[in-house]
């Protein structure tokens, strides 16, 4: 008997709708086969995720109600029903702009709102608390795709709160999903102009520094960050650091740009100079932003932002050039350990602590990292201090800080593929065979893990 038309289209119809079921399935076990379990036991499964372009409709739902809504200040009528037609979206992927719109959001009920959203479009109960962070770290634990055309959402977004963010959102090697607000402005100051008060973290540039006789305001348990250049010394108090989070000098006849993140425990040197023809020195400025809790940093001459830990250029001139400066080691120790060890050392001067005297380590990030950062790798505490190296033959290590510390001082010797470590002056700094620096750091293990994920934790 032959088929109708009108049976056949219903037919055809439905296995429309199995296939897509399929589809939709197969998708969301493949978004959860690649994460690891870990992931799986902290956060659940994740959602399933569409792949192709968003609907003329949802395009212009998220515009009215995230983009329209930071520029024009204000919530209304046209905002609560753009919100109902994305959190009907099924597209789990437009909750990174809802993320973006909720960092600025003071409103505690508005933060309400829009974290049920986040809740429907992922597809589980978010706990009442602490809105923005916790969707935020599903979303990056979860390695939620970004929907298309992205990023001209979150520069809307963001340079409606910061127009000087302008040329720091643009097309890159940067991830910009995990980029979030910190809290502070950017420091747009041209070089050598630090004295210029800013609403922002003011870099320090070309700083005064002293003898470490003339230096009586450092207590001797102080903590420092301690460089050496071609045998000359300086002491970079922690202190100041927490202060300035960015300094640019110049030690043993080399440019230096000297980024200290707060959040990751970690202050690093980079060599600025003898960089390749045609390429002049970067000035290392703080831009307000973070990535995965660690601090964004631009160079203000090109506007090219750096990732901090890697200190590779990700976007702009620089990074087309592929730019990736080296660094020197930095030690960190406390003032009287140091200027023991190394006597001829100068140390900045107090004023540029601006007469604050913070200890951040051991008060706001006490219970763990205050920004998201989503999944941690749970081989350490995330708070455990390392020492972090990457080998001549392209792999990252990380040393446990406490283990490494007392095997060193018994007189063992740690080595891994070509990198040795040993004592400096209380702190621990890595060399290579021959005792050539080869810039190593300390930092917390949540951060260095997430900018190293394939790292070599050794075990001792």
């Amino acid at each position: 008997m032959a088929t109708s038309f009108s049976t056949y289209m219903r037919i055809l119809w439905i296995a429309s709708l199995v296939m897509f079921a399929l589809l939709w399935a197969g998708q969301a076990r493949a978004q959860e086969s690649k994460l690891p379990d870990y992931v799986i036991k902290q956060f659940g499964k994740p959602p399933a995720v569409p792949t192709g372009p968003l609907s003329k409709e949802l395009q212009s739902a998220i515009k009215v109600a995230f983009v329209d809504s930071m520029v024009q200040s204000s919530w209304g009528r046209a905002q609560t029903s753009a919100l109902i037609e994305i959190s009907e979206s099924k597209d789990p992927r437009v909750v990174w702009v809802i993320s973006d719109l909720m960092r600025f959001i003071s409103s505690g009920e508005l933060q309400a709102v829009l974290a049920n959203a986040a809740s429907k479009l992922l597809e589980k109960k978010l706990p009442d608390v602490n809105h923005w962070g916790v969707v935020t770290d599903h979303l990056i634990a979860w390695d939620i795709p970004e929907p298309p055309d992205y990023l001209r959402s979150k520069r809307a977004i963001f340079t409606s709160v910061e127009p000087g963010w302008d040329k720091i959102f643009v097309k890159g090697t940067i991830d910009w999903r995990h980029v979030s607000w910190g809290g502070v402005l950017i420091d747009n100051r041209e070089y050598d102009k630090t004295d210029e008060r800013c609403n922002c973290i003011p870099a320090a540039d070309n700083p005064e520094v002293s003898t470490a006789a003339d230096a009586k305001w450092l207590k001797d348990e102080d903590v420092v960050f301690g460089i050496e250049v071609n045998g000359e010394y300086r002491a970079y108090p922690r202190r100041i650091m927490e202060v300035r989070e960015m300094v640019n000098d110049t030690l043993g006849g080399r440019h230096l740009g000297i980024p200290y993140c707060t959040l990751c425990g970690a202050a690093q040197a980079y060599f600025t100079d003898q960089l390749p023809k045609g390429i002049e020195r970067p000035v290392l400025r703080t831009s307000g932003l973070l990535i995965r809790s660690n601090k964004v940093m631009y160079d203000i001459n090109t506007y090219s932002v750096f990732d901090t830990f890697l200190g590779s250029a990700v976007t702009g001139p620089l990074a087309k050039k592929k730019l990736k400066l080296k660094q020197a080691s930095v030690v960190t120790t406390n003032w009287g350990r140091w200027k023991k060890a190394h006597p001829t050392t100068t140390v900045l001067l107090e004023k540029y602590a601006l007469g604050r005297d913070p200890d951040f380590r051991n008060g706001r990030d006490a219970n763990g990292p205050i920004f998201p950062v989503g999944n941690v790798d749970p081989r350490l505490p995330v708070h455990e201090d390392i020492i972090g190296i990457v080998t001549a033959s392209g792999k990252p290590v990380a040393f446990q800080r406490s283990t490494a510390y007392l095997a060193l001082r018994k007189g063992d010797v740690i080595a891994f593929e070509n990198v040795r470590l040993k004592l400096d002056a209380g702190g621990i700094k890595v060399v290579d065979a021959d005792g050539s620096d080869l810039g190593s750091h300390q930092a917390f293990w949540f951060a260095w893990s997430q900018f190293h994920p394939n790292t070599e934790l050794w075990s001792g």
